[in-house]
């Protein structure tokens, strides 16, 4: 069972990163990736204290607990389950752009996608119509560029999910 899941997942990763073979969609999804790893996410943060006036510490505060606490957790769980890249276990996935570390499981990038746009809309509803679709695309980028399987996207988005709502939950 475990082997025709790993084979359906295989035959999805060759067929999305099929369009990376096109340069304009491979250098898209690249600079999705890039921005996806830190600098949108840090220019969303700067946009969402600015409209909070008194409450704009606390939100910085929380952002970077919750953004540090993502990376520790994806660090921690890619040096346990390495789980090797979709391009390096496969020779036919093409590599779109340099992976920022070597495993693959959980993608880091929809981590943090998922946890900030949540708690960046949770101070900033009026943002996730520009969040949202950027977050997805963040996504859909790490399987188009060969980086990561669809699993670790999903699973990377539902860790994200739950430190967002855990980090929400904490400060009430």
């Amino acid at each position: 069972m475990v082997d025709y899941l790993n084979h359906l997942e295989l035959n999805l990763c060759l067929r999305v990163n099929a369009l990376s073979r096109r340069e304009m969609v491979r250098r898209f999804f690249s600079v999705v990736s890039w921005l996806g790893n830190y600098p949108a996410w840090v220019m969303f943060g700067f946009l969402v204290a600015a409209q909070q006036e008194a409450g704009a510490m606390l939100f910085a505060i929380q952002a970077l607990v919750t953004a540090f606490t993502g990376i520790a957790l994806y660090k921690f769980l890619k040096k346990r389950l390495v789980r090797e890249r979709p391009f390096v276990a496969h020779g036919e996935i093409v590599c779109g752009t340099p992976p920022l570390d070597r495993y693959s499981f959980p993608s880091g990038h929809t981590l943090h996608a998922a946890s900030l746009t949540i708690l960046y809309g949770a101070y900033e509803p009026a943002m996730l119509i520009v969040m949202v679709p950027f977050a997805a695309l963040v996504a859909v980028s790490r399987i188009v560029l060969g980086l990561h399987y669809p699993s670790d996207v999903a699973v990377g988005g539902l860790i994200g999910a739950l430190l967002a709502a855990a980090s929400l939950a904490l400060t009430g």
